[in-house]
């Protein structure tokens, strides 16, 4: 394959810009690792997880594109997109993604009947969301919903039994990407509103940073009531500490209109809790 062209497939997942497989990768390990608390965690488990966020979220990236593929070329920000350029046609965009998910089913093989039935049933919202772009006023609402079921699809690898500290966890996490993509929303309001596509940073017009903020603590607070649950070390202060801190400094990038960076800020927020969350396994055991 020419490098031009593998440079496009490259580009078409995102793989040059890892921050949205980070920001998928946090969550699930978190619920990998809420599992570890009670059980010892597997390095074949631990693979599983990493190489499905790769996966996974390039298949949220191309699937994407290739709805987006008549709009992207109008947004400044995506016009430089391999769809958009016509670096890649949309056949070629259809066979990655059927490659993809091929390979996204044989590692599912790999794992339990639990987690095969909730990684299908979260499947189906992966190619939902980008048209509900186009038809739901909130959109990341629908991106929380499938992308925080790495949390879930992670744990289950693990534990069958669902407790309430899992569901604290994933309402938490819901609201974090919420949060966080709300942000990336308003990077592109105005792009968004002259093609007519949908987002909470539009919907909530004024209120989007305060509703924002609101879900973002509301993540922290499922994280202290984890904490409590599991009977975590006051070390585990340190880490909500430490957090607040980002969130001041987020806060400080927003007041200066840097949506993109109160955005991307969200990846040491991800990196602050699951290594918080590997302390408590090794302080538990």
């Amino acid at each position: 394959m020419p490098m031009k062209k593998l440079k496009a497939y490259i580009e078409l997942a995102r793989i040059d810009k890892p921050i949205g497989i980070y920001l998928l990768l946090w969550p699930s390990l978190l619920g990998l690792f809420l599992a570890g608390l009670n059980s010892n965690i597997s390095l074949k488990n631990i693979s599983i997880v990493i190489l499905g966020s790769l996966l996974v979220r390039s298949c949220g990236c191309v699937i994407n594109d290739i709805s987006d593929s008549k709009i992207d070329r109008l947004v400044q920000r995506t016009a430089g997109r391999p769809l958009a350029t016509g670096a890649l046609n949309i056949f070629e965009a259809w066979i990655f993604f059927f490659v993809l998910g091929l390979l996204s089913i044989c590692l599912l093989v790999l794992t339990n009947t639990l987690t095969i039935k909730i990684s299908i049933f979260f499947a189906s919202l992966i190619v939902l969301y980008p048209l509900s772009k186009r038809f739901i006023p909130a959109p990341q609402f629908i991106l929380g919903i499938t992308f925080g079921s790495g949390s879930l699809i992670a744990y289950s690898l693990q534990s069958n039994d669902f407790t309430v500290s899992l569901m604290l966890l994933y309402t938490g996490i819901v609201a974090w990407i919420i949060s966080f993509d709300t942000y990336y929303a308003l990077e592109d309001k105005e792009d968004d509103l002259k093609i007519n596509i949908n987002s909470t940073a539009i919907m909530w017009g004024e209120n989007a940073i305060k509703y924002a903020r609101i879900l973002h603590l509301f993540f922290y607070a499922s994280l202290i009531l984890i904490a409590i649950l599991n009977k975590f070390s006051y070390i585990f202060l340190l880490v909500i500490i430490l957090l607040l801190l980002v969130f001041i400094y987020q806060k400080k990038l927003i007041s200066e209109s840097k949506f993109l960076d109160a955005f991307k800020i969200n990846n040491l927020v991800g990196i602050i809790v699951v290594l918080g969350f590997i302390l408590e396994i090794i302080l538990l055991k």
